[in-house]
C-alpha cells in the first residue's frame, strides 16, 4: 500500500515504530492542498494537516511510503483514524509521475486556528523533512517558521524529547 506522508511521519524511525515495513518510495507533491499546524491533538497541542484549499498553487510535499497492509491498522490507530483524522484517497506527483495513495487530513471538528505545536512535534517535522529532501524553501516556510510552545506537561516533553534522541 502507498501512504503519503506529510507530517512527524515523515522521519523513518518514528514511521518505523509503528510500521516496521514502511519504505519511502520518494518524495511527492500533493497540489491543491496547503501545510497547516491546526488539528487540535489530544495532548492540547496543534498537529500537521494537509487542507484541502483546492488552490493548484498550494502544495503540500510529503513522502510516499510503501507499507504492508496487515500494518495499516496500527498506523490508523497511532493517526487517529476516526478520532480527528479522516483518510483520503489522493493523487500526487513525484519525479516518477503520478502516485495514488491514501492520506490522514484533519476532519472540520478537529480544527483550532489558535493552537500551536509543541515544540518537540515541530522539530519531529522539520527532522523528517529535512532527513526525506523535501525543498529547503518549502521547509523554511511552511516548517521552520512555524511558532511552536513548549510542552507543559514536562514528563511527557523529556519522554518525546528522548525518544526523538533514540530514533
Amino acid at each position: 500500500m502507498k501512504y503519503f506522508a506529510y507530517g512527524s511521519n515523515l522521519l523513518l524511525k518514528k514511521m518505523r515504530k509503528v510500521v516496521p515495513s514502511a519504505a519511502p518510495n520518494g518524495v511527492a507533491s500533493l497540489r491543491g492542498y496547503k501545510l497547516k499546524f491546526h488539528k487540535r491533538s489530544e495532548d492540547g497541542s496543534a498537529k500537521c494537516d494537509a487542507f484541502k484549499t483546492g488552490d493548484g498553487h498550494d502544495v503540500v510535499h510529503g513522502v510516499v511510503y510503501e507499507i504492508e497492509e496487515q500494518e495499516k491498522r496500527a498506523l490508523d490507530r497511532a493517526e487517529g483514524l476516526g478520532f480527528g483524522y479522516n483518510e483520503v484517497e489522493i493523487e500526487a506527483e513525484s519525479d516518477r509521475g503520478p502516485v495514488t495513495a491514501f492520506v490522514y487530513v484533519a476532519d472540520s471538528e478537529h480544527i483550532a486556528g489558535t493552537l500551536l505545536p509543541y515544540s518537540w512535534y515541530k522539530k519531529y517535522v522539520l527532522e523528517g523533512a529535512q532527513e526525506q529532501g523535501l525543498p529547503e524553501s518549502y521547509i523554511e516556510e511552511h516548517v521552520a517558521k512555524v511558532e511552536a510552545i513548549e510542552d507543559p506537561d514536562k514528563e511527557r516533553d523529556r519522554e518525546k524529547r528522548n525518544l526523538s534522541a533514540n530514533f
